[in-house]
């Protein structure tokens, strides 16, 4: 990599640890990044994921006041993902990689969907509680939960793209608790999905160690900037920025 390749994956790294504590889209940043920079999409994908993860444990860590009394939760919950994210990662090295450079197009435009409906599905949650009131949502969460958070660690394990976007959905509407603290445990479970998959991905597929580094270091700063300012940043201009790369990153990978 050159100077200017490592400058911009390492703000990419910051921007993508910044957005997967608020939000969720970090990949959508990441990802097109290293396709610009000519990384082949599967190499570019399981070293996104290996390099996201330590961005993931510092926004867990950020995060970490809203998970208080939260621990059953977290571990029922967490098993979903991790078994989901193991399936996850094993389809992405099992199914050829023409599969892939066919399904990720499909993935990241649904990426960049769920990042532009994601208000509207916050808002749907808000007045769904509110017309029900108190006890409209289990709070250990309703039964379909744990197998819904175990699809999204599925698709997280094999892409990931606005995986917390669709794990805030399923939280938000199936678990009785407060937004704040469920995005503290989405920052737990989707770290979960992205480790397990790191995991499987360093056993036996090939990882770019240099690109793992870079987007590591700036992750993990994003992680904190994330957890700590990230909820002052005007939304608006956030998702603006996330659906333009994903926008370009889809236009990219079907014309290229």
């Amino acid at each position: 990599m050159s100077l200017l390749e490592t400058a911009a994956i390492l703000l990419a790294g910051v921007a993508a640890g910044s957005i997967n504590a608020v939000v969720g889209s970090g990949t959508l940043i990441t990802f097109p990044t290293l396709l610009a920079f000519g990384v082949p999409p599967v190499t570019a994908n399981v070293s996104n994921n290996v390099g996201l993860v330590p961005g993931s444990l510092s926004a867990a860590w950020g995060y970490r006041r809203e998970l208080v009394g939260q621990r059953a939760r977290v571990l029922r919950l967490g098993l979903a993902s991790l078994l989901g994210g193991l399936l996850g990662a094993v389809l992405l090295l099992v199914l050829p990689e023409g599969a892939f450079a066919t399904i990720v197009p499909v993935l990241v435009l649904l990426g960049v969907v769920l990042v532009v409906v994601q208000p509207a599905i916050s808002r749907r949650v808000a007045a769904r509680r509110a017309a029900l009131g108190p006890g409209a949502a289990a709070r250990d969460g309703a039964a379909w939960v744990w197998p819904a958070v175990l699809a999204t660690g599925v698709y997280g394990g094999y892409f990931g793209a606005a995986q917390g976007v669709l794990l805030m959905g399923v939280l938000g509407i199936g678990v009785e608790e407060g937004l704040q603290r469920l995005n503290a445990v989405k920052n737990v479970l989707a770290g979960t999905v992205n480790g397990v998959a790191a995991v499987v991905f360093v056993a036996v597929a090939d990882v770019d160690w240099r690109i793992v580094a870079v987007i590591a270091v700036g992750a993990v700063v994003g992680g904190q900037l994330g957890a700590h300012l990230g909820r002052r940043l005007p939304p608006l201009l956030l998702r603006a920025v996330i659906v333009a790369v994903g926008t370009t990153a889809f236009v990219v990978l079907v014309l290229g």
